[in-house]
């Protein structure tokens, strides 16, 4: 006798076999790899210096911060992403193959790599005291390359940590299949090695030294050497800091920096902290006089569980490098953790 219902049959055993397939799969996957969720929302009112037109003071931006991590093929995998603002922004992500004792690999799209993790080391309880003074993208004596883009090599042995970074070509954040299209802009690598195992207990020390390219030519060609030394001493309460750091511009006729600057924090108790601190920049020219920009700031911070209340004042004169340019700001922020 002909079975009519044959095929209805099959199709329902490739249903069966493909929705038992689908359920395996997604059981792999979710034991490969967690994801966590973070994200934080600042309100801020920023005043700035007389000369300039504030409107509108208060403003407010969201982040959400995604993590994932798992084993692959014995090794740990990791990835992360920063969005500002915008759910579908990427201000800065990472990947990161974790190799045990033979360190770590990342591939880094800004979220810092290399000499750019010891650019300012300096004690603060909030911002940095140069932060959101005039100056742009670019802000004076602060050491490393951009971290987008870049390989990053991390390796931990004997107390110190050495942190690695090489950017070939344009530090463009690229999508993937993309290039940065931006010309032959040399490439840049630079390193920092930092530890708190020296000896003395709450002393922590860095050092890291970088061959930068300035977009003037070829890797080696006219290139800046960065270079920075720092050492930070707590003790109960306080924490006291200091730091050293120069830029020898490759090009011709360009302009050297050099950078001393220091701070102090306190924390006042567990919910309190606050930090003053110093910073000059000496804007060495080759075809005009030498300018000194010199800055300083005070910050506090008071944290409620999950709330934060921070704020700054800082101010600037001669601001990067040019004559009577001061600049002042204060900004209060408060951020609300979830």
């Amino acid at each position: 006798m002909k079975n009519n219902n044959k095929g209805e049959i099959m199709d329902n055993l490739k249903k069966v076999g493909l929705t038992a397939l689908a359920g395996s799969l997604a059981a792999i996957s979710a034991n490969a790899a967690e994801m966590t969720v973070s994200g934080a929302t600042v309100l801020t009112y920023t005043s700035e210096d007389p000369t300039e037109v504030t409107g509108n003071p208060y403003g407010m931006k969201t982040n959400l911060g995604f993590t994932a991590s798992g084993e692959v093929n014995g090794y740990t995998v990791s990835y992360m992403q920063t969005s500002m603002d915008k759910f579908a922004g990427m201000s800065s992500a990472r990947m990161t193959i974790d190799m045990g004792d033979m360190g770590t690999i990342a591939f880094d799209q800004g979220s810092g790599s290399g000499l750019s993790t010891i650019d300012d080391k300096t004690p603060t309880a909030a911002e940095e005291i140069w932060d959101g003074l005039d100056g742009g993208a670019v802000i004076g004596g602060l050491v490393g390359a951009s971290s987008s883009g870049a390989w990053n090599y991390i390796q931990s042995m004997a107390g110190v940590t050495f942190n690695g970074s090489y950017v070939k070509g344009s530090a463009t954040k690229n999508s993937d299949g993309a290039v940065s299209g931006d010309g032959n802009n040399g490439s840049s690598w630079d390193f920092a090695l930092t530890s708190s195992d020296v000896g003395v207990e709450g002393l922590s020390v860095g050092a890291g030294y970088g061959d930068i390219a300035n977009g003037n030519g070829e890797s080696g060609s006219n290139n800046d050497e960065h270079s920075t030394v720092f050492a930070n001493y707590s003790v109960g309460m306080v924490t006291v800091g200091a730091q050293i750091s120069e830029i020898d511009n490759g090009a011709n006729g360009g302009t050297d920096e050099e950078t001393q600057a220091w701070g102090i924090s306190a924390n006042i108790n567990d919910n309190l902290s606050i930090s003053y601190g110093q910073r000059d920049v000496d804007f060495i020219k080759q075809a005009a006089n030498d300018v000194t920009e010199t800055g300083k700031g005070v910050a506090v911070a008071y944290t409620m569980g999950s709330i934060k209340v921070a704020g700054n004042m800082n101010e600037v004169e001669h601001n990067n490098g040019t004559s009577q340019a001061n600049d002042e700001m204060v900004e209060i922020a408060v951020s609300f953790a979830f």
